[in-house]
């Protein structure tokens, strides 16, 4: 069976907030494009988290964004068994395997993971089976997340889309400016915190988001 590929152009993983406030600004972002909304929202515990996703699960209906959980494949179980709409999660390279992951969460999950060097998307190629996307960063440094490794740079995302068997989406550090330059290099998406968050219209915001990858198409 081939699982419905995802819309991950404009890709928003939220920053800590008022659960209401960031459910709102999750809504917003979804109603201009974007695709993917990641709850992530660091320093959270496990019920912090839980009740994030209760909020901004309701916020996100009617909406055609996917709801993913960061990293805690627990957290987004218990939230379908509470009757959520969690559509998958995306994990790191130091969580559960993820061919662990598609078995718990089931085939029509979306299951992210984090790389951004050659290696690691090597090794991601021979788990493809079970991933939707891959993350590829940084891009550039970026005080969300200190992942240890170099940036990867405008000219480094063409050779890793060539060589990943899965869409790869740039994160870290993506401004507007950047996203059309991106989207030229092949990536599928761009995943954006700080942009997202600090915006005064996360509607208009994603769809430049949605505008700048159309314009690259076209050039």
């Amino acid at each position: 069976m081939t699982r419905p590929q995802p819309d991950l152009r404009a890709y928003f993983v939220t920053g800590a907030d008022d659960p209401f406030r960031l459910a709102q600004r999750a809504r917003a972002a979804a109603l201009g494009g974007a695709g993917i909304i990641q709850l992530r929202s660091k320093p959270i515990t496990p019920r912090q988290l839980f009740d994030l996703g209760l909020v901004v699960s309701r916020a996100l209906d009617g909406t055609r964004a996917a709801l993913v959980i960061d990293d805690a494949v627990d957290v987004a179980l218990a939230l379908r068994q509470r009757g959520a709409r969690i559509d998958g999660v995306h994990v790191g390279q130091d969580d559960l395997p993820v061919e662990h992951v598609r078995a718990l969460l089931g085939p029509d999950a979306i299951i992210g993971l984090t790389t951004g060097t050659h290696d690691l998307v090597e090794r991601a190629n021979n788990v493809a089976e079970y991933i939707d996307y891959i993350g590829c960063g940084p891009f550039r440094p970026t005080p969300t997340k200190n992942s240890g490794r170099t940036p990867i740079g405008l000219d480094g995302y063409a050779e890793l889309v060539a060589l990943s068997r899965v869409p790869v989406v740039a994160i870290g550090d993506i401004h507007l400016d950047d996203v059309q330059a991106l989207a030229s290099t092949g990536v599928a998406g761009v995943a954006i915190v700080r942009g997202f968050m600090n915006s005064a219209d996360p509607t208009q915001y994603a769809r430049t988001i949605i505008t700048n990858f159309e314009k690259a198409g076209q050039s």
